[in-house]
């Protein structure tokens, strides 16, 4: 069986984060995805998510192409979190290119492409300033 692993904060869940689990999800058998910690958000970006960790993890776990989620509490923390979920495949954005390249002695690592023209800060600055 091969386990795909992958991670994102998941806010304001839209179509751009159903593509990129279901492209790692076609990777391989297994997909299990690591959600960001309220902390962790707030320490990459610089604000809290609009919805709570249990919202994020409950709508993830929700998805067909999902088999397992954990909250990820830290970035640094990815090797740990690929040989707990003994994963065989690390997927990420390629917004995160070579970011992880250290881990390839461990699992592959695929880089996958953004969806264009979406983006989570961007329909949180849209709907803020259509209220």
């Amino acid at each position: 069986m091969r386990t795909v692993i992958t991670f994102g904060t998941f806010d304001v869940f839209h179509v751009g984060h159903l593509r990129v689990i279901e492209r790692a999800a076609a990777l391989g058998d297994r997909l299990v995805v690591g959600v960001s910690a309220d902390e962790l958000n707030l320490r990459k970006k610089g604000r809290a998510p609009v919805f709570s960790q249990a919202e994020r993890l409950e709508i993830v776990a929700a998805l067909r192409a999902v088999d397992e989620v954990f909250v990820e509490e830290s970035l640094e923390l990815k090797r740990q979190y690929v040989t707990e979920h003994r994963a065989d495949v690390l997927v990420m954005g390629d917004d995160w290119a070579g970011r992880f390249d250290e881990l390839k002695d461990a699992c592959e690592v695929v880089y996958l492409p953004r969806t264009p023209a979406i983006s989570t800060t961007a329909l949180i600055e849209k709907i803020s300033s259509t209220g």
